[in-house]
This record gives structure tokens, C-alpha cells and sequence, in this order.
């Protein structure tokens, strides 16, 4: 399977909320055409209406790819829209959270190809992170072309089992929210500090997304990238030692508060 394969037999999507509309502009961009996508969603947006794309149409016998990309809680209404598509001739991939390979397997089969994707919000701008796990219907080609569809908002790894995406889930999936208290919380600090809303709001934003950036692209680990911004006996030794206390700093609030993301996690895909 190929793009020109998706061309021709078509992509449909399930749900084409904020995680489907950003997945759908990046293919799009990248050329596949908007005839071949089926989107099937009661409230289209008013962008997705201007795409091109066939809106709750027919859809046709053998797509080559079914997306879903609807909220858990929506599931079961939904399901049985993609029904037919479980003849294994169709790749199913959900990016759904809290929804395992299991549930799509009891109502399309268990011959069916699915691959199972936790991509984050940066997806929205082209930057999020997608870990992937397939069932044992899914080849190599099944995988290639799952990455290749997900590498359009961003980047893709791969998991070695499905109970890793519980931990990937509260790790990247929901860390977004982390980074953005964090802004929050920074900013605040600022104000308590004396600098005006606005500004200390400003060097926040600018400063996580330009540290953030500054992780991902350094050759250097996390670690080295803060121990070369701490002067011995500084300013930012001081922050740290708050920081990194054992009890009361970053390290036990984050473990705690990872650890109750993929709780819920597990209390979602369990039902």
C-alpha cells in the first residue's frame, strides 16, 4: 500500500474534530487529493466544508485507510458507522484515547489490520509526537504507511507493546497541559515578583517554547542543558534548589501527577 493506493481507494475519517482537521490539513498539503477523503462527522467544521473533501457521503466498499478520530465517550455510537470496514482489506488506525485494539477488533474482527496512535495537540502546528502499536494483522508496509500518514503532524515512534500506551499517554499525550500550567505558573510567578501581567506572560511563553526547542535540537541531554545555565551559587542554583527538592520539587509532583494520568488511562480503556 501507497499513497496512490489511498488516492485511489480512499481515506475515510471518522470524527474530524481539532486531532482529525490538523492530521487532515498535513495530508492535504502533502498532496493527496480531497476527493479521496470520506469524512464522516454530524458537525463538520466550517474549514473541512471548504476542503473539498466528501462530507457523510457513501462511502466506498474497500477504502484503503479508516481513521478514527472520536472522543472515547463517543465510541459506541460511533463504531458502527465503520462496521463494514472490518473485512481486512482496509487499515484501520485510531488515534482515540483510552480506546484499546481489543474494542475495534469485537466489531470489525479480529482479521482486521488496526494501529493504535497517541499523537499530542502539537499535531495542530506540525510538531506533536505519535506513538504507534499495531495488532498482528498489521505488516510492515501496514506500520510504513500508518508513519507515513502521522509523520504529517509531526514525529512517530513506535511501541514494543500495547501497555505502553498508558504510560505514553500521560507522558506526551496529556504533558501539553503540563508545559501550559507550567507557562501559567511562571508568569504568575512574575507577577508576584512585580513585573505587569502582560510582559511577564510574554517571557514565559518565550522562554519554555525556546528552552523546549532548544531540548529537542541540542546535541546535549536535558541534564547538561540545565546544569550549563546554573552558575555555581547563583540565581538559577537557588530556583533549583526549590525545584529539585526530593519531597516537595518537580520530581515526586511529576511522578505523582504521570502516575495519575495513566490511572485514568487504564480506568478509560477498561470502561
Amino acid at each position: 500500500m501507497d499513497m496512490n493506493d489511498v488516492a485511489v481507494r480512499g481515506l475515510v475519517m471518522l470524527g474530524c474534530g481539532k486531532m482529525g482537521s490538523a492530521m487532515l490539513r498535513g495530508w492535504l498539503r502533502t498532496g493527496l487529493p480531497p476527493q479521496s477523503v470520506y469524512v464522516i462527522d454530524p458537525h463538520p467544521s466550517d474549514w473541512v466544508k471548504t476542503q473539498g473533501v466528501r462530507i457523510n457521503a457513501d462511502l466506498p466498499a474497500h477504502p484503503a485507510i479508516a481513521v478514527i478520530a472520536v472522543k472515547p465517550q463517543m465510541m459506541a455510537e460511533a463504531l458502527p458507522d465503520v462496521g463494514a470496514l472490518g473485512d481486512g482489506q482496509t487499515l484501520v488506525i485510531s488515534v482515540a484515547a483510552g480506546t484499546p485494539i481489543a474494542t475495534f477488533e469485537k466489531v470489525l474482527g479480529d482479521k482486521t489490520p488496526i494501529v493504535r496512535a497517541m499523537p499530542n495537540t502539537p499535531a495542530a502546528i506540525g510538531h506533536g509526537i505519535t506513538a504507534l502499536i499495531g495488532n498482528a494483522n498489521v505488516d510492515e508496509d501496514g506500520m510504513l504507511m500508518a508513519e507515513a500518514l502521522l509523520l504529517s503532524v509531526g514525529e512517530c515512534v513506535r511501541l514494543d507493546n500495547e501497555d505502553q500506551m498508558d504510560a505514553v499517554t500521560a507522558v506526551s499525550g496529556s504533558g501539553p497541559a503540563y508545559v501550559f500550567h507550567l507557562i501559567e505558573t511562571l508568569a504568575a510567578a512574575g507577577v508576584a515578583e512585580g513585573l505587569p501581567p502582560a510582559l511577564a506572560m510574554e517571557l514565559a511563553k518565550a522562554t519554555v517554547g525556546g528552552a523546549g526547542e532548544l531540548a529537542e535540537t541540542s546535541d546535549e541531554d536535558p541534564a547538561q542543558l540545565r546544569i550549563n545555565v546554573t552558575s555555581p551559587n547563583g540565581t538559577t542554583q537557588a530556583a533549583l534548589e526549590v525545584l529539585m527538592d526530593a519531597e516537595t520539587g518537580f520530581p515526586a509532583l511529576l511522578r505523582r501527577a504521570v502516575a495519575a494520568a495513566a490511572r485514568r488511562s487504564q480506568e478509560l480503556a477498561n470502561g
